[in-house]
């Protein structure tokens, strides 16, 4: 009998509970459908049972505001802080519900009452913070975790959240200096603020400010680096890089640093072609830091720096190439053709194959690095590809796809694979063979590199939208020769077929692509006039196109750096941030505007 009333005493509430489930689960269907009313009638006699307040808690009490039922809401939550009095949910929930009935003054007496139980409590206070953000009552959570860092006698205590409450709150610049306390807590903090301030930090004014901060920061603490580092950063951020280089280049004395910072700044603002701030960094190594462990790649990338400048402004002066080629010698024979010196070396055949027209000395400097005994695989196959451009240029393709094959086979699934496979399907484009182009361009389109899959993508329209209307392709295939042309350096013949494509073919698709070649041969030419004319007709006509934002900015760049008319250069700077705020030119056109106007924008 004993063992019969044991087994009916357990098996009853497990009834109930199986019961209660099942009319939960109801509720919370009524609930989800908006049918308010049914699900209250199910959560009224739910919330008898102690057991169920906190699983029908959020769901109930919602239902019982939506439907105005203030009198049953108010027995509820008694009911409720009866059974569970410390829980700071129902009590942020009383508050509530006095706000629901006009009852301000005494809502606000019960948080603040609640922040001040807390306070010493951690998890209460996190807890109850959370919650009165999820109630948009984000002002008292501010309170919660100033009242918890007061009490704490922690200033560093709930930097992370309180600069999450800042954030929401709008006040950016409390929420920098709680995310300035939080990096500075452990080293590992600093990673994730600049992931976080990159996406907040979005436009100049908050930049600013939050440069403002850290100068003051290390006015008063200048012997940590984590301000400095944060300082970087942020011009990094705005690709300021000579501002960067006076921060990098003071903390690096102060810290005795190898220059490893420096380095990084450098090598990123050639990336970013600012040449002048390149070559800036890597003549303070090379000058500054002998001793340093980078002293010799900062050599070499000097030359290279020089050596992108140099094919950057137009004319090409041959002289200068001629100069960069021997600057490579220099280094070549002060230190041998070894694995530091073998990217100098391929540098320099490029300079006599594009520049110099000395292909013959290019193939064998470029065949000369493949035959190295110890040549890493890298070298050897961008040595590869380069032999390919060459063999292009000379008009014997069937050896460059031989090459790029090689390359592309000895490399899957690698940057260097995926560019010789463009290259292959560049090929196919230059012989006319685009479906073929097209197929291999369409699998480039995911490839790791950004460049390679935004180039292919680009390609690939270019194919796809002037092989839609003219299925003869014939058209396509008379400007494929011509960007031939253009790669085998035959400017002139290029320039001459253009203007004749326009002639023939007046409103074609491509008109605006030829625009843009014309517009970029006129420049190399050192006819400036005549590549604003092209660009002209681009903004005008083709405005909203893939080369408006390009045609304008360049545009800019024609009057900034060779027509020397600084009042229209600045013009078609601040036109081109009006209009096309989005585009990837938006930080280079602001600080060349901030420049020609006069800021100092190395501040």
């Amino acid at each position: 009998m004993k063992l019969f009333l044991s087994l009916i005493a357990i098996i009853i509430p497990l009834s109930l509970v199986a019961q209660d489930d099942q009319k939960i689960q109801l509720a919370n269907e009524y609930y989800l459908n908006g049918d308010f009313q049914k699900a209250k009638d199910v959560y009224d006699d739910l919330s008898n049972r102690r057991e169920n307040i906190p699983t029908i808690h959020n769901n109930y009490f919602d239902v019982l505001l939506s439907l105005n039922d203030f009198k049953t809401a108010d027995k509820y939550l008694k009911n409720a802080l009866k059974n569970y009095p410390s829980n700071v949910y129902y009590r942020i929930d009383e508050g509530i519900l006095l706000t629901a009935t006009q009852r301000q003054d005494l809502a606000d007496k019960k948080y603040v009452q609640l922040i001040d139980e807390i306070k010493e409590n951690s998890f209460l206070v996190r807890t109850a913070a959370q919650y009165f953000i999820s109630k948009q009552l984000t002002e008292y959570a501010l309170q919660t975790y100033q009242q918890g860092r007061k009490s704490s006698n922690d200033h560093q205590e709930y930097a992370l959240e309180l600069a999450n409450t800042y954030r929401i709150l709008g006040d950016k610049e409390k929420m920098m200096n709680e995310y300035l306390v939080f990096a500075s807590l452990r080293p590992q903090n600093l990673r994730y603020v600049k992931n976080i301030l990159q996406n907040l930090l979005q436009n100049e004014e908050d930049m600013q400010k939050f440069q403002n901060s850290l100068m003051d920061n290390i006015q008063r603490d200048p012997s940590t680096d984590m301000y400095a580092d944060l300082l970087i950063w942020a011009f990094m951020q705005q690709k300021n890089f000579h501002g960067a280089f006076i921060q990098a280049k003071a903390i690096t004395k102060r810290f005795r640093e190898n220059g490893y910072r420096l380095m990084d700044i450098g090598m990123i603002a050639l990336d970013n072609k600012s040449y002048v701030e390149a070559e800036e960094v890597f003549e303070y190594i090379i000058q500054s830091m002998p001793e340093s462990q980078y002293y010799l790649q900062a050599r070499r990338e000097l030359i290279k720096t020089r050596q992108e400048k140099v094919k950057n402004v137009f004319p090409v002066d041959q002289t200068a190439i001629r100069q960069l080629t021997k600057d490579y010698e220099s280094l070549i024979i002060e230190v041998g053709l070894n694995a530091e010196t073998i990217e100098a070396f391929r540098q320099k055949a490029l300079l006599h194959a594009f520049y110099l027209d000395e292909k013959d000395s290019a193939i064998a400097m470029l065949n000369q690095i493949i035959a190295l005994p110890r040549v890493d695989l890298k070298s050897k196959s961008l040595s590869k590809l380069d032999l390919g451009d060459i063999f292009l240029l000379i008009d014997e393709p069937w050896e460059a796809t031989l090459l790029y094959s090689q390359v592309e086979k000895a490399n899957k699934s690698s940057d260097i694979g995926y560019e010789a496979k463009f290259k292959n399907a560049k090929l196919n484009y230059y012989l006319g063979n685009f479906e073929l182009a097209k197929s291999h361009l369409d699998i480039l389109k995911t490839a790791t590199t950004k460049e390679i899959a935004n180039d292919a993508m680009a390609l690939s329209l270019l194919i796809q939208n002037n092989t839609v209307l003219d299925t003869s392709d014939f058209v396509l295939k008379e400007f494929a020769d011509i960007d031939l042309l253009r790669f085998q350096n035959k400017t002139l013949e290029a320039k001459d077929k253009y203007l004749q494509m326009l002639k023939s073919y007046p409103h074609h698709s491509l008109t605006d692509e030829i625009h843009w070649q014309l517009a970029h041969i006129y420049l190399e030419i050192g006819e400036y006039e005549n590549a604003v004319l092209n660009l002209d007709v681009i903004e005008s006509d083709y405005k909203t196109d893939i080369f408006g934002d390009d045609a304008l900015f360049l545009k800019g760049k024609i009057f900034e750096e060779y027509l020397h008319d600084t009042d229209t250069a600045m013009e078609l700077y601040k036109s081109f941030l009006i209009t096309y705020p989005g585009s990837i030119y938006v930080a280079e056109a602001r600080k060349r505007f901030r420049t020609l106007r006069g800021d100092n924008v190395y501040q």
